[in-house]
């Protein structure tokens, strides 16, 4: 007689633990994924959303900047501009600047020196050549831009120093380049245009030539930003909270406080903006710089300097990136309008 035989309940155990397993790690993920959402997406412009923009931007730390740096690489120009590469040294600072020439060029024009954006902390002139050199072919200007030294490898001032050389070269080598020293714009976005206000605030105290105009797209230029919680909505994508934490406590060498910040550091500090050129300034209702960019130009405003205010609503940072969206294509034609006005091109 035989005997009937077991039936093993290993397997049939091991696989109710996996499900139960998978179902736990799905719960986790919803979790995060929740945590992790965008807060506010349904007031992005529509034409601005992505199903990735649900999610909120990863923030910088040690890790992602160096990811970041390792993908930064040289765009190409656009077609119709060249672009030469010079290595200048002015009072000791040794910079690289890249100029821009359209294929028609009227002689003795207006020119631009445009500063790239990173937080301080990532980008490259070199990454910027197909942006910044359509603005030399729409306008027909000469433009230049700077590579400039990051943080927190070379925190303040380095990168100011770098931009206040390229400003030198730029001025003094205007015959050689065929430009009008006087009719010189000075623009850039994000750090950059932090950057280029405080280039102007620098100028202006050590009483050289100022630039005619300056332009400031969603600029960073308060660390005390970073000392409050932003309202909600803002500061979701593409630049966060803790990205600006960290850019601005890398780029002063210190966690900012409220106490005390070099001006040419974070321009908003400046408590006298007299005598600043003509300004315009963009930013979008969902940019974290939104706030400290509304209050610089109504201190602007306010110490009698012409600023025009572009306000979009429903952008975040970088949303003039999204080239197919209308509200980034207006936003651009406005800025190359804003320029044209500014440096008298016909």
């Amino acid at each position: 007689m035989t005997r009937p035989r077991r039936r093993s309940t290993g397997g049939s155990a091991a696989s109710g633990l996996w499900q139960r397993l998978k179902w736990m790690l799905a719960g986790v993920a919803l979790i995060w994924l929740y945590a992790r959402r965008t807060r506010g997406f349904d007031r992005i412009d529509p034409t601005l959303r992505s199903t990735l923009l649900r999610l909120r931007t990863p923030s910088f730390g040690p890790i992602l900047l160096r990811l970041a740096r390792m993908a930064d690489f040289a765009t190409a120009c656009v077609d119709g501009v060249t672009v030469e590469t010079h290595r200048v040294t002015v009072k000791g600072v040794t910079t690289k600047v890249y100029v821009y020439r359209p294929a028609s060029i009227k002689p003795s024009g207006p020119a631009m020196l445009y500063t790239h954006g990173g937080g301080m902390i990532i980008g490259s002139a070199r990454n910027y050549h197909a942006f910044v050199s359509a603005y030399a072919r729409d306008l027909g200007i000469v433009v230049v831009s700077a590579e400039y030294r990051l943080a927190p490898e070379h925190p303040f001032p380095a990168a100011l120093n770098d931009l206040h050389a390229a400003w030198g070269w730029l001025v003094t080598s205007a015959d050689e380049l065929g430009i009008d020293a006087r009719r010189i714009a000075v623009a850039g976005e994000s750090a950059g245009g932090g950057l280029t206000a405080a280039l102007c605030l620098r100028l202006l105290d050590e009483g050289g030539q100022m630039p005619a105009f300056q332009l400031l797209s969603c600029p960073m230029l308060d660390d005390r930003t970073t000392l409050k919680s932003a309202p909600a909505g803002r500061g979701q994508i593409v630049w966060t909270e803790e990205s600006n934490r960290y850019a601005w406590s890398a780029y002063l060498g210190h966690l900012p406080v409220e106490d005390w910040a070099h001006p040419y550091a974070a321009p908003a500090r400046r408590e006298d903006l007299k005598g600043l050129p003509p300004t315009w300034i963009g930013v979008g209702t969902l940019d974290l710089f939104y706030a400290e960019d509304l209050d610089y130009a109504r201190r602007l405003r306010l110490a009698g300097t012409p600023c025009e205010l572009e306000i979009v609503e429903g952008a975040y940072h970088g949303f003039d990136r999204r080239r197919r969206s209308p509200v980034a294509a207006a936003y651009g034609q406005r800025i190359r309008d804003a320029l044209a006005a500014g440096l008298a091109i016909d």
